[in-house]
């Protein structure tokens, strides 16, 4: 499984360098630039979640029909231009089309449709997992980063690095990726239409939790380096702006430990439901301490514990997606999902700059304790995507008809053939059969 997901999880971890890595400089560098003001400064750091919800379907539902792969390099391609034009701005509105093209190369619902297609629905959130981690490391390693090539030589040489990173993404793509399996399903193409994503009340739950979780990921975001570097006149704690480090570090740390358990018991032990609750009360409990710390020891216990709540969805959350959704509805299901995650982003930097400016932290704290008592009862009230299960059966012992009439039966979600292994997939509801109960279908 690490040789199908390593490559995957590199390409995207490359991407997301490149949007990172400027995010701590970029604010700045736009504000110099000829015709800038603070709101369209504002908006070339925010304004890729925007493209980004706006092309994550168009590009899931392209890749269930042109393919994965295909799907992925026009997204890079994509990207590589809005990082170029970037880098050679000369006005904010160049610096505002290049940042609106790189948000355009939406290719993150794609990847996890591709290894929601190689790994089976038992290993898929370890495989999140394994994606998540290359992700956070590549954030982490852009904090350290982009102070140092940005201060020295300038943001633009970020935006070539950016450029070169995504290049080296198609490489990895076309000499390092496995091609996915061919799948052949029954649904008919009026089955596959883009409200069908909608009509599944547990992948509309899932659509809620995305956004729920990226738009208190951004009000983190936006508290944490704020609060820790304003004056203690101001509410602060007078931190330097290189020592933010040291509020991150122990905070990454921890949150990628806590990646591991998540994925074991809400897959392993089928517990999603219930580490997903478990991840809404830490965080819970993270922005109370953030919000009412008055010494910078008990803030930053509240970041730890923010990242462990935010980083146990990790693994879970695209996976469950693509338990939920049926083969054919992957990618376009995936894409409404991060859409909505990135629409979380959008809003929850507003919310947050709107309370801070009008309010204080406590303020801020007490929203987002709301939010997570709501979130809360969300999770503990959706169906657990483990109660459903999968036989794999060899096509040289079972009949192709008999597969295909199996869905049907009321115990039975859908059923599908993966030419390339030569099986066929059987999706199944626990409380309703088990799997000696599906093969005894199959022999009647």
């Amino acid at each position: 499984m690490f040789k199908k997901i390593m490559p995957l999880s590199l390409i995207v971890a490359l991407r997301f360098f490149g949007l990172f890595i400027v995010l701590p400089v970029l604010s700045i560098y736009a504000l110099d630039m000829k015709g800038a003001t603070p709101f369209l400064a504002g908006l070339v750091v925010g304004g890729y979640a925007l493209t980004q919800a706006l092309f994550q379907v168009p590009f899931g539902l392209m890749s269930d029909r042109i393919g994965r792969k295909k799907t992925l390099l026009i997204g890079l391609l994509i990207f590589i231009a809005g990082s170029i034009i970037s880098a050679i701005s000369s006005n904010i509105y160049m610096l505002l089309l290049g940042r609106f093209l790189q948000g355009a190369g939406a290719i993150g619902s794609v990847v996890s449709a591709m290894i929601a297609d190689l790994v089976r629905e038992e290993e898929r959130a370890h495989a999140m997992a394994i994606m998540g981690g290359t992700i956070a490391l590549s954030f982490a390693v852009a904090m350290i980063v982009a102070p140092i090539v940005g201060g020295h030589w300038g943001i633009d040489k970020l935006f070539w690095l950016t450029a070169i990173l995504s290049i080296m993404a198609i490489a990895i793509l076309f000499t390092a990726v496995p091609q996915p399996p061919k799948i052949i399903h029954s649904y008919q193409e009026e089955e596959s239409k883009m409200l069908d994503v909608f009509k599944d009340k547990s992948l509309t739950r899932m659509y809620i939790t995305f956004l729920f979780h990226s738009s208190i990921m951004t009000m983190a975001f936006f508290i944490i380096p704020l609060v820790m570097t304003k004056s203690i006149e101001s509410g602060g704690f007078g931190w330097a702006k290189p020592e933010l480090w040291k509020v991150y570090l122990p905070a990454m740390v921890f949150g990628l430990i806590a990646m591991g358990p998540s994925a074991v018991f809400g897959e392993k032990y089928g517990k999603g439901r219930e580490v997903f609750m478990v991840s809404v009360a830490t965080i819970f409990f993270g922005f109370i301490a953030m919000g009412f710390a008055s010494t910078p020891w008990v803030f930053i216990l509240g970041v730890v514990l923010f990242f462990i709540g935010f980083n146990m969805f990790e693994p879970l959350l695209q996976s469950f997606v693509s338990k939920f959704a049926k083969v054919h509805q992957k990618g376009a299901a995936l894409g409404v999902a991060n859409t909505f995650a990135y629409i979380g982003i959008f809003l929850g930097g507003v919310l947050a700059g709107f309370i801070m400016n009008h309010s204080n932290r406590a303020t801020l704290a007490i929203v987002v304790a709301i939010l997570s008592a709501i979130w809360f009862w969300w999770v503990a009230t959706m169906p657990n995507p483990n109660n459903r299960g999968n036989v794999y059966l060899p096509l040289d012992i079972y009949d192709r008809d008999k597969i295909s009439s199996l869905t049907s039966h009321e115990a039975i979600v859908e059923s599908y053939i993966n030419e390339t292994e030569n099986i066929a997939v059987i999706k199944y509801e626990k409380d309703l059969i088990d799997e000696d109960g599906v093969r005894g279908l199959l022999s009647t």
